[in-house]
């Protein structure tokens, strides 16, 4: 199948509800969006994410998503998985889409680690006859080996970012759309996280990469859409600002 993602007109917007009880600045850094205030009633707030936004994106496209935090990254990123619904335009996606984003989406600590990846590999799309040909792969990325049996809330920080991370990269979609993963973990996971990323863009047909890591995003994009205030412009690879 030929992956595409095309966005026409697309406009996506929040209501932020208790707005004085709560600082918008706190509220807008909770639900990791960023925008423009639209408009108040009452003690409801109108925060516009994206505006006006249209793009197409093809097979073989690698797309860096670059901007200052609160710009609207995160935003499209789940806006093209279909998390977000816009208020206006249209989308269309063609191809299996699989997200790194929310490492850890659906993980329950009581279950173990066996049954958390299957439980997460359902919530990926995958039906359950197919999970067991997963599992070792998974198995041998983690090195947790008996710990599987256990419940993951014995699990040290490190060992259950291991298991979300080869869960949520063990699948080969058609598009791929990833939030800055590269800096979670230690050391030795940083290095074999990476290469596993690496692994898994080559493989799929589009690839969506939101990174606050100028070099990181030169590397592993062809095409750069930098983000202000909710609306997108593409720049060119000399166009793209050095990270303070």
């Amino acid at each position: 199948m030929t992956a595409l993602l095309r966005f026409e007109n697309v406009t996506v917007q929040y209501p932020i509800y208790n707005s004085r009880a709560m600082s918008l600045r706190n509220q807008l850094v909770r639900i990791s969006t960023g925008g423009r205030i639209e408009s108040e009633a009452g003690h409801i707030q109108i925060v516009t994410a994206l505006r006006d936004v249209s793009f197409e994106i093809k097979e073989g496209d690698a797309v860096g998503l670059i901007g200052h935090n609160g710009a609207g990254k995160s935003t499209m990123l789940r806006t093209m998985a279909g998390v977000y619904t816009p208020v206006s335009g249209t989308i269309a996606r063609e191809g299996r889409i699989a997200t790194v984003l929310d490492l850890g989406m659906g993980m329950d600590v009581e279950l173990s680690g066996y049954e958390n990846i299957t439980r997460m590999l359902m919530l990926l799309g995958l039906k359950k006859s197919v999970i067991p040909e997963h599992i070792k792969e998974i198995e041998v990325f983690t090195q947790l080996g008996s710990f599987l049996e256990l419940p993951v809330r014995t699990y040290s920080s490190g060992m259950a970012t291991r298991l979300m991370f080869a869960v949520a990269t063990s699948t080969r979609p058609d598009i791929l759309l990833v939030d800055e993963v590269f800096g979670t973990g230690d050391a030795e996971f940083q290095v074999n996280a990476k290469k596993r990323m690496e692994e898994l863009i080559r493989s799929v047909g589009i690839f969506v990469f939101a990174s606050h890591s100028s070099d990181l995003v030169k590397a592993y994009c062809n095409r750069f859409f930098f983000f202000e205030h909710g609306q997108i412009h593409e720049i060119s690879r000399d166009e793209i600002p050095v990270a303070e």
